[in-house]
């Protein structure tokens, strides 16, 4: 079997301090590392139901988002399943389409890829602001460690640049 497509997703809204706690994550990962071609980074800020289409081309889908569990502001998580409605992306919240729905859009044309969320608990998503908070700043390599996890795993690779 050909390897296993990886998207790695980051979602949220870059205006809003550490709402775009997954967009970041991205964007630093695209800096540091190189990935084998079986592995696609994607900014999928709120683009909500356009998302469909790279979805339905993975097998294998890792969503980077801001999650709220209750814990501290920075507490880095894993969800799969029912947990993923704690991520921003899972909930009828400040993304145009709840990703769940998305998701199940795929299912009936015919690929809904197998999906979990490395999220982080963050610190402030109310103010208006393009920069992380310290908090979220501090933690993201913690964050961007368990994405690599993940895409290795997955069976991609992730070479440091």
């Amino acid at each position: 079997m050909a390897d296993k497509r990886i998207l790695v997703l980051g979602v949220g809204n870059i205006l809003f301090t550490d709402e775009g706690i997954g967009v970041r994550c991205i964007e630093r990962m695209q800096q540091d590392f190189t990935f084998s071609d079986n592995v696609t980074l994607m900014d999928g800020g709120t683009l909500g139901t356009k998302l469909m289409g790279p979805i339905l081309e993975s097998d294998y889908l890792i969503v980077c988002d801001a999650v709220l569990c209750g814990d501290a502001p920075g507490s880095v998580y894993r969800l799969m399943g029912e947990d993923l409605r704690k991520s921003l992306a899972f909930r009828d919240s400040m993304h145009q389409t709840d990703l769940v729905d998305t998701l199940g859009m795929c299912e009936l044309v015919g690929n809904r890829p197998e999906a979990i969320v490395i999220g982080m608990e963050p610190a402030d998503y109310h103010t208006m602001a393009l920069e992380l908070s310290e908090t979220a700043d501090r933690s993201m390599p913690v964050m961007i460690e368990s994405v690599v996890r993940e895409i290795l795993s997955a069976g991609g690779t992730c070479t440091p640049n």
